[in-house]
């Protein structure tokens, strides 16, 4: 069979929010890179982002359940990535 794809996963598997969920996916993503560049050992990424050295793990392995995607944008700031709100 083939399938072709939305476009988004999340969508694809029909999970609900799939939009929220891809955007929650980047955003990980890009703090995964983030303090990967910074070379930040998971002790010092929770220190930075103010949250326990576990819940860096879960984030890192995309583990996103526990993390609302204002929360993942406010990491990026906490990181240094500045992040615009548009209306």
């Amino acid at each position: 069979w083939i399938y072709w794809s939305s476009g988004n996963v999340f969508h694809d598997l029909g999970l609900s929010n799939p939009e929220e969920a891809l955007a929650k996916s980047e955003i990980a993503s890009k703090i995964h890179d983030i303090i990967k560049e910074k070379k930040l050992t998971q002790a010092k990424a929770a220190k930075n982002l103010e949250i326990s050295q576990p819940k860096v793990a879960l984030l890192l392995r995309r583990y996103l359940t526990d993390f609302s995607l204002e929360r993942l944008l406010r990491f990026l700031n906490d990181l240094g990535q500045d992040v615009y709100k548009y209306e």
